[in-house]
């Protein structure tokens, strides 16, 4: 098992062409079934100004590669999905 605060240390990369997106800033879980359904992140391009939030980021667990022990390669990410737009899970 792996906790949030191991997950937030690694980098989030894109794996298609190597950019770097950031850190997980939350998890999205589904708490029927006790698992995780995506991992938020603030992108690195993306500051926060004097009075606003940075943008966050959605990444859903099915884009997530593969877990290392230093970053997190995710895939499929050319046109990431905010936050606060409706959250569509795919079922396989």
């Amino acid at each position: 098992m792996i906790k949030l605060s191991e997950l937030q240390i690694k980098e989030v990369i894109i794996i298609d062409n190597g950019r770097k997106l950031g850190h997980i800033n939350d998890l999205e879980i589904d708490t029927t079934n006790g698992r995780i359904l995506a991992i938020v992140i603030i992108p690195r391009d993306k500051k926060s100004g004097l009075f606003g939030k940075a943008e966050e980021l959605v990444i859903h667990w099915n884009q997530i590669v593969r877990i290392g022990s230093d970053v997190i390669l995710v895939k499929n990410v050319e046109k990431p999905k905010l936050y606060n737009e409706p959250f569509i899970q795919e079922r396989k």
